[in-house]
């Protein structure tokens, strides 16, 4: 599985630049969390994820309450979970993951997305076996062998820890999200670079040039469309 986590992180780092659209995109997957289950965080696992990983953006405590408190309430907003799959230039594989209350809509923005930007949609399953569900750890100011052996006293199974760019990074298996993350916390960790469910590439591919800028207009595209939560991708920018 390739190290992406870089990737993660400056994609991360990118959409903390527009703070309202990622303000935004949290607040509806908290509202559709926390109307799915009890509205409760310490009740509604999903709830507690989202909204744990909502802190790794600095989403507002208000934006959260009020995504939270509008689930509570008599709104009737319904909310489909949708993943695309498709193709880019050169061998380029892309999952897009999708919150809509309109799927005909964000079907058709996805499909121009792609069309526009040098790549064709796949059918259901074209491209996600090319990628392995992970949940991704990444901080500061720890030691990559230490922490792995303190998880291990503790009987926290990851699949992989790491140091790389003077940053810790653990790989476990998402079911785990949130016992990896506690544990870590209770190892004095508080602050992460990464906190995320990601699909990770089993094999990456490299751009360059036109298929290169190419790429990069078709993933800021999607990206950019406001039922698009998140989007994975094989491309490394090594």
């Amino acid at each position: 599985m390739g190290r992406k986590w870089e990737n993660i992180k400056e994609k991360k780092a990118a959409k903390e630049a527009n703070n309202s659209r990622i303000y935004a995109k949290f607040g509806i997957e908290i509202y559709v969390a926390a109307k799915q289950g009890e509205p409760d965080p310490e009740l509604n696992q999903k709830l507690k994820f989202v909204i744990e990983r909502a802190k790794t953006y600095n989403v507002p405590k208000h934006v959260i309450d009020r995504a939270v408190e509008k689930a509570k309430g008599a709104s009737d907003d319904t909310y489909s979970e949708l993943r695309y799959e498709g193709f880019g230039p050169n061998g380029a594989m892309v999952i897009v993951d999708a919150l809509t209350n309109n799927v005909n809509r964000t079907a058709s923005d996805v499909r121009a997305a792609f069309g526009k930007n040098g790549g064709n949609m796949g059918v259901s399953g074209s491209v996600a076996y090319m990628f392995t569900n992970t949940a991704v750890f990444a901080f500061e100011h720890a030691d990559a062998d230490t922490v792995f052996e303190q998880l291990l006293e503790q009987d926290i199974d990851v699949r992989d820890v790491f140091e790389e760019e003077g940053q810790v990074i653990v790989y476990a298996e998402p079911e785990n999200f949130n016992t990896v993350q506690t544990a870590l916390k209770e190892l004095g960790i508080e602050t992460f670079t990464v906190a995320e469910l990601e699909m990770l590439a089993q094999n990456d591919v490299t751009l360059s040039g036109d298929d290169l800028t190419q790429f990069d207009k078709l993933i800021d595209t999607l990206e950019e469309l406001d039922d698009v939560q998140k989007v994975h991708h094989n491309v490394s920018f090594e």
